[in-house]
Order: structure tokens, then C-alpha cells, then sequence
């Protein structure tokens, strides 16, 4: 994906070699942790971005998008994180 197609504060799920994955970009810096919700499996691509956290659609976990973790409850346990890296403009996923 391009970088520039990324908007602040905003989140994108794309599936990398079978792995769901949710991008996100926060002050200018793009972010990339697992897109499934580790209480029960949602997809966190269908949630909202709330002050730097997805929230999950279906109970209303939050997420920190920079570290993965489990903010408020129900889930407990963090995102997977991802190293990510731009060059020439696209964003890169090391999964």
C-alpha cells in the first residue's frame, strides 16, 4: 500500500502471506499489529479509531496502535506487533 493512501489517524486491514493485519498512522508514523481482537477473533479493520486506539466492533475493546495493548477489557492479552518501513513511498510489512 502507499504510504499516502494511509491517513492520519486512520486504519487500514490488509491480509499479508495470510496474516490479517491493520495499518495505522499516527503522527506521521505508520504503525502495523495484528487485526483480529484477541478476546473473541473480531475483525478490528470493522472498528473505530478513538485518541491513538482501535476499538474493537464487537465488545468494545481498545488497542493501543503503536504497542498492541490491551487497553480496557474484555481483552487482556496485546496485539501481535509488526515492524514496518517505508521506502519509495510504499509501506512495507515484515510478517
Amino acid at each position: 500500500m502507499k504510504a499516502a493512501d494511509l491517513a492520519e489517524g486512520s486504519i487500514s486491514a490488509v491480509d499479508i502471506d495470510g496474516e490479517h493485519v491493520l495499518l495505522s498512522k499516527i503522527g506521521g508514523d505508520i504503525f502495523a499489529v495484528s487485526g483480529a481482537c484477541t478476546h473473541e477473533d473480531a475483525d478490528l479493520g470493522q472498528g473505530f479509531v478513538l485518541d491513538g486506539r482501535v476499538v474493537c466492533p464487537l465488545h468494545l475493546s481498545q488497542f493501543d496502535l503503536k504497542t498492541g495493548e490491551a487497553v480496557t477489557p474484555p481483552a487482556t492479552a496485546p496485539l501481535k506487533r509488526y515492524r514496518t518501513r517505508v521506502d519509495g513511498g510504499t509501506v512495507y510489512v515484515e510478517v
